[in-house]
């Protein structure tokens, strides 16, 4: 036992007590009450113990507190918004009781460099903050997700976030080119440049990004921007399947005009979305699916698209009826939520497959006991598909082993866009290989040699 410390005092109150002193007690929360909220993720399938949630106000305190908790031996649990659908924003069910360091407070903006066309922004800041910042200085930034009002940089970054502008700007990676971090030995590293050219041994921001706080807890990003399109409308098609909505894409947009953004919803899901949310049947007759398309105009009241005027289509093009018609497409797992818990599948196949893997996805799915409805949303352009099932318990795995081996069967990943967390990480191996998941260990091993970042997601 360490000198001056009660034999009577357990662990954990020592640890507190350590943390308060670093950032305060106020911003220490031990009460069940308080702590609860943090320790059950969106999806409502995933929850853990937790020993406390500490919430430091900047780099300097992260580090503190890192050095506090692995002095101790407590795992440490980096939390952005807490939006995540995997269970890697929370503990473990069987795990041990981790401190949760949310990155909320660290929310510092800077004014975006015009030059460079880049912005620095803190760990917690929103994304829908971070829109209007650079949306004030004539910029957007290049990841938007239905999530954005809660959903902060810090988490999109452990996640490599995708949402609806992936097929124009790319997922979250290609939008970040620095970060500051704090490693789990309590280093800080800090590369926050932003130069084009930087071509100085490993890339650590890529290693960090998607690591889901594995390796360490990201405390700020330099952030690429985009210029925003100069126009745009958006059209509600009815389609028969993704195929036919992919040929329809293929032909409604000119060449040398910009796809924004290709989203589709099977018929069912977009009943939920019409009941739960009271909005009205979009199109003028029945549907299979319904195609949202997006493309850039050269200028306001106009549509850069061709869509034949055999098609049971409507379009907007003024800021209100275009953020209406997203709403069809925004409301998707909300709608699902409200009739249950479901098992959320956030997959992707290759361009071409989605038809062929959702009516296999649907025989194999129609074999499992309690499921009452699976439901087909997601990005057309770029082949992540949301797959929701409803009726089995939340803990039962049964429908996750299914709908992850077929994934899998059709040359598909098992995570397109939310990460792996502690849901599928039994199933990596079904899309990545032994040698990558040996390397992935190795690093894993030399950043984290106890294994107190986040243990459970990622790698079992």
């Amino acid at each position: 036992m360490d000198a001056g410390v009660d034999a009577g005092v357990e662990p954990g109150v020592e640890l507190i007590g350590a943390l308060r002193s670093v950032v305060g007690a106020g911003q220490v929360l031990d009460d069940d009450d308080l702590v609860a909220p943090y320790a059950v993720d969106w999806s409502r399938r995933f929850a853990g113990p937790a020993l406390a949630v500490v919430r430091p106000a900047d780099t300097a305190e992260v580090a503190a507190v890192v050095r506090a908790c692995i002095a101790a031996g407590v795992p440490v649990l980096p939390q952005g918004g807490n939006t995540g659908l995997v269970g890697g924003s929370v503990p473990g069910a069987d795990g041990p009781p981790v401190v949760i360091l949310s990155t909320r407070r660290l929310a510092r903006l800077e004014p975006v460099d015009d030059l460079a066309g880049q912005v620095t922004a803190g760990a917690g800041v929103v994304l829908a903050d971070l829109h209007r910042h650079v949306r004030a200085a004539g910029w957007e930034y290049g990841v938007d997700l239905a999530a954005r009002d809660s959903a902060t940089v810090g988490g999109t970054i452990g996640t490599n976030a995708g949402g609806i502008r992936v097929c124009v700007h790319g997922m979250t990676r290609a939008q970040v080119v620095g970060v500051e971090a704090v490693l789990p030995d309590g280093s800080v590293i800090s590369h926050l440049g932003g130069l084009p050219k930087d071509n100085t041994g490993y890339d650590l921001t890529g290693l960090l990004v998607g690591s889901e706080g594995t390796l360490g807890v990201v405390t700020a990003a330099r952030l690429r921007l985009v210029r925003p399109a100069t126009a745009s409308a958006v059209a509600l098609v009815g389609v028969r399947d993704a195929a036919d909505a992919l040929a329809l894409v293929r032909s409604a947009v000119p060449r040398g005009v910009r796809l924004l953004a290709a989203e589709l919803l099977d018929a069912a899901m977009l009943r939920h979305v019409c009941t739960v949310a009271s909005l009205p049947w979009p199109l003028a007759g029945a549907a299979d699916h319904l195609l949202l398309l997006e493309t850039e105009s050269p200028r306001d009241g106009e549509i850069a698209m061709d869509l034949p005027d055999d098609r049971d289509a409507v379009v907007a093009l003024d800021p209100a009826d275009r953020a209406r018609f997203w709403s069809y497409r925004e409301r998707a797992a909300e709608a699902t939520a409200a009739l249950g818990v479901p098992h959320r599948f956030d997959v992707s196949v290759p361009m071409g497959g989605w038809d062929a893997f959702v009516t296999d996805l649907r025989a194999r799915v129609r074999s499992l006991p309690d499921v009452d409805e699976l439901l087909v949303f997601g990005h057309l352009a770029d082949g992540n598909l949301h797959v929701e099932v409803l009726g089995p318990q939340p803990d039962d795995e049964r429908v996750d082993a299914v709908v992850l081996t077929a994934v899998a069967d059709h040359h598909g990943s098992i995570s397109a866009e939310h990460g792996v967390g502690r849901a599928k990480a039994a199933y990596l191996a079904l899309t990545r290989s032994p040698a990558e998941i040996a390397a992935m260990r190795a690093v894993k091993a030399g950043l984290d040699p106890r294994g107190l970042f986040n243990p459970g997601a990622v790698l079992v």
